[in-house]
């Protein structure tokens, strides 16, 4: 299959559940619920052609949807527990979800452990992926933890910038301090997030992203202020579109939504960081429930199926992410090898992970600091 193919598939499927073959909710033996365009449909349709289970795929727009539908289902199950008579065998259930979604998910009971012993890659999948999901009953990272997700694609915050614009210029970007620059005041947009902002602040500074300190370290807020004065707007959904327009020169931004940009406007570069970037994740996770042990193993079906070789090379070759599996020699996007090409870069990089209730604070106060003129 090439690259158009899947593609089309891609743009297809967000307007017509019928591509991914919807079995009725009563049929089902497994419902997954996915964010729309991450994985091709092409894929969903050949898992449900190599087990033969029953499989319904649900879209959904945002990560927030996703999780959302996970405390429907809780409601739903407590509902029906006080209502005996009307307790309804529910199938098996799959979400996606983002790596920074696990915390809370764990907290509220909303999603349950996976077995280790029926993940048949879980040995090969790189330490900083098992890292990420090892966790213990409160969410936070534990190295002997159980293991609360499945890590199937993942990406990296980048910067994009206009060829165009920096050809006067006479340099191009490489790192987070470039964005100090005083060529680039007013021209750059920033993702609306504090622990990323604050983040590559600290990481071109050499320091971590999870900093559990933020206010001990040297003249932070002052960087802070300084690359505020820089900024042209602060968004997380269309931070996009100026750059595309050319109203901006310089977007810090997350590598899937970069890469789609790219295919839009040709003007559009992207560089990793060389002191390191934020990562992330997509997971797959199982929602709280209790079924029959024939019944549990189609999520590790699901699962291990994502993790195949051949599954892995195809979503990373034809997708805007990675998955965890795939190798840099089986990638034919130049964009997409930069995330892994440069290991140091890479080797830099960081997951935001659970901080504690008084760190956060820390960086709550500096991200309210840092945008206050006074």
């Amino acid at each position: 299959m090439d690259r158009r193919f899947f593609l089309q598939g891609l743009g297809m499927v967000a307007g017509s559940q019928l591509l991914l073959g919807c079995q009725s909710r009563n049929q089902a033996v497994l419902v997954v619920e996915i964010l729309t365009r991450s994985v091709p449909p092409q894929l969903i349709g050949k898992f449900r052609s190599d087990s033969k289970l029953s499989v319904e795929v649900n879209l959904k727009s945002s990560v927030e949807d996703l999780f959302l539908k996970l405390q429907n289902w809780q409601q739903l199950a407590a509902s029906s527990n006080k209502q005996e008579s009307s307790k309804m065998p529910s199938p098996l259930r799959l979400v996606s979800l983002g790596d920074a979604w696990l915390l809370p998910a764990i907290q509220q009971k909303l999603i349950q452990p996976l077995p280790v012993d029926q993940l048949t890659r879980w040995a090969d999948l790189p330490p900083r992926w098992q890292q990420l999901v090892q966790r213990d009953d409160k969410g936070q990272l534990a190295p002997k933890g159980d293991i609360w997700g499945a890590p199937y694609r993942w990406g990296a915050t980048l910067i994009a910038y206009r060829r165009d614009k920096f050809k006067a210029l006479g340099w191009q970007p490489t790192d987070w301090a470039d964005l100090w620059r005083p060529e680039l005041q007013g021209r750059i947009s920033l993702l609306n997030q504090g622990r990323e902002v604050i983040g590559l602040t600290l990481k071109k500074r050499s320091k971590s992203y999870n900093t559990e300190n933020p206010e001990a370290v040297t003249d932070l807020l002052k960087d802070l202020k300084a690359l505020n004065h820089q900024v042209k707007f602060y968004d997380s959904q269309h931070y996009l579109e100026p750059l595309i327009l050319g109203d901006s020169w310089v977007a810090v931004g997350w590598s899937t939504d970069i890469f789609a940009a790219m295919a839009q406007e040709p003007e559009i570069a992207v560089v990793m960081p060389q002191a390191g970037t934020a990562l992330w994740a997509d997971l797959w996770v199982q929602a709280q429930s209790t079924v029959a042990p024939s019944v549990a193993q189609a999520a590790s079906q699901w699962i291990n199926f994502w993790w195949d070789s051949t599954v892995a090379k195809d979503l990373s070759r034809f997708t805007q992410g990675l998955s965890p599996f795939a190798r840099v020699e089986q990638l034919t996007d130049k964009t997409q090898q930069l995330l892994v090409e440069n290991l140091q870069s890479f080797e830099r990089s960081e997951f935001l992970t659970p901080l504690s209730a008084p760190s956060l604070k820390q960086y709550q106060r500096l991200w309210q600091q840092m945008r206050t003129t006074a």
